[in-house]
């Protein structure tokens, strides 16, 4: 049938120099969307969560230290981030590593991005806004102490000699692990294991918060905590629905699993926690709610309904257990202040992802999602089909890639942090501690007095003469 027998196409639809043939509108379309529901997980959704969740002396560098590093991120990523995470080998013998190069010509930025019908500019900002969140995630480690000069530096450098190696690893296509077979959807590994190790090492480097605010450290806002959670969670789908480069089924699975896994995860944590506790916890709620979107990134699309109820009914319980009981009982544990939690948190509800990953992936839907049938094949699916070896391969890959993402981010973030220290303290002094926001920026949240306080009364709720002493010894905080 010749081509003339086509209805000619819509106006609307017919190439141009701004859309050429190979752009798909509606794909370019939604991984932008995707990309700024992801941003706006950050600006302004972790900004607000971390400042709502830490002590009020904390909350406006909290605040910063999220908007900072988003910023810095952005520039450093158009500068040589993305290259070096997505583009030419550096050294074919060690393939790991992009050649850093600038992102910012035109006619790069216009050309066909390397996946997906859409340009290399949308394909940039799509990956930008997942380096950023990842090294906010970091700052969720070292809230209430860390020197914001010192974070300053440690933001770049650890893009550039940590984050740029694992992106590029895992999934460039020129990667090893990546040409290895390792299944890291939207980046359980990448961003959440990476994150959580690298928060940890870091929190070890930087030392504790003083031992005040260690043994109390009351959230000033839960409300303003809660809204920043509800941006992070509705954020989720753009983190996990955008990573298809494309809008189709398995995006649209995606996001279904994301949600469906994010609910049971945070109620099997409110049920553990009324179980144990006898109070339902609004913050071990967001926990669990963190836990669940944290598990389920892996495997977003390649995994059923119903193992994304299994992956939250294990992203609820086994992080939660790791937290609650482990950490209690470790030394070195309990060693590390850890401010947010984030190696329960992030590290091991992100690498109980990537293992349920290797149990769970469907051999249709990986193909849906990679084009390549066979190669991926979950252990599970692997019984069922009788091909159980590449059910051990994907679990074994999946492993390497903890154990690789582990390694790399310890290794890099130890030296990261000792190089920093011969420039400047990584820690603020104690006396700068103890007043907060004032002594590191000179600003403060609020004009009201307390610590978060709870202001007692057996009838109305505070005590008229402990809150009169309160705002007097505030006041004259203020006029020192």
């Amino acid at each position: 049938m010749s081509n003339s027998t086509y209805p000619p196409l819509p106006s609307n639809l017919l190439p141009d120099p701004a859309n050429p043939d190979w752009m798909n509108k509606a794909d370019n379309a939604w991984q932008l969307t995707a990309a700024t529901l992801v941003g706006l997980q950050s600006v302004p959704g972790l900004i607000i969560l971390y400042g709502g969740a830490v002590k009020k002396k904390w909350a406006v560098n909290s605040a910063f230290m999220a908007l900072y590093a988003f910023a810095c991120v952005l520039v450093c990523w158009v500068g040589w981030g993305y290259h070096m995470s997505f583009g030419e080998t550096l050294i074919k013998a060690v393939p790991f590593w992009g050649r850093a190069d600038v992102a910012l010509n035109q006619n790069y930025l216009l050309e066909q991005a390397f996946s997906g019908k859409f340009p290399n500019a949308t394909m940039v900002y799509f990956q930008f806004v997942f380096a950023a969140i990842t090294l906010i995630l970091i700052a969720g480690a070292l809230l209430g102490r860390m020197n914001f000069y010192a974070w300053m530096l440690f933001v770049p450098l650890w893009l550039t000699f940590s984050y740029t190696i694992g992106a590029f690893s895992i999934w460039s296509p020129n990667g090893f692990l990546f040409k290895k077979g390792l299944i890291d959807y939207s980046g359980g590994f990448v961003i959440h294991l990476s994150s959580g190790v690298a928060g940890f090492t870091a929190a070890y480097w930087v030392g504790p918060r003083s031992n005040k605010d260690r043994e109390r450290f009351p959230p000033n806002n839960i409300l303003l905590m809660l809204t920043g959670a509800g941006l992070l969670w509705m954020g989720w789908t753009g983190f996990n629905g955008g990573d298809p480069y494309v809008v189709s089924v398995d995006a649209s699975l995606a996001v279904l699993n994301t949600h469906v896994c994010t609910a049971t995860s945070l109620l099997t944590w409110l049920m553990l926690d009324l179980i144990f506790f006898r109070k339902p916890s609004v913050i071990g709620a967001v926990q669990g709610m963190i836990t669940g979107l944290v598990c389920i990134t892996p495997a977003a699309g390649v995994v059923q309904g119903w193992a994304a109820i299994l992956m939250g009914l294990f992203s609820g319980s086994i992080p939660w257990f790791t937290m609650m009981v482990v950490h209690k009982k470790s030394a070195l544990l309990q060693k590390v202040d850890d401010t947010m939690a984030v190696l329960h948190t992030h590290a091991i509800a992100g690498a109980l992802g990537g293992i349920l990953t290797g149990l769970f992936a469907h051999p249709r839907l990986c193909f849906l999602f990679t084009t390549s049938y066979g190669q991926y094949v979950g252990l599970f699916y692997g019984f069922k089909m009788g091909v159980v070896h590449t059910g051990f391969r994907q679990l074994g890959i999946q492993l390497l890639g903890i154990f690789y993402v582990v390694i790399l981010n310890v290794l890099v973030t130890s030296l990261i942090c000792v190089l920093i220290q011969f420039i400047v303290p990584l820690r603020m002094s104690d006396a700068d501690m103890e007043i907060g926001d004032e002594a590191a920026h000179g600003e403060e949240a609020y004009a009201i007095w307390g610590q978060g306080e709870k202001l007692e009364n057996s009838r109305y709720g505070y005590d008229i003469e402990s809150s009169a002493k309160s705002r007097h010894a505030a006041g004259q905080i203020e006029m020192a």
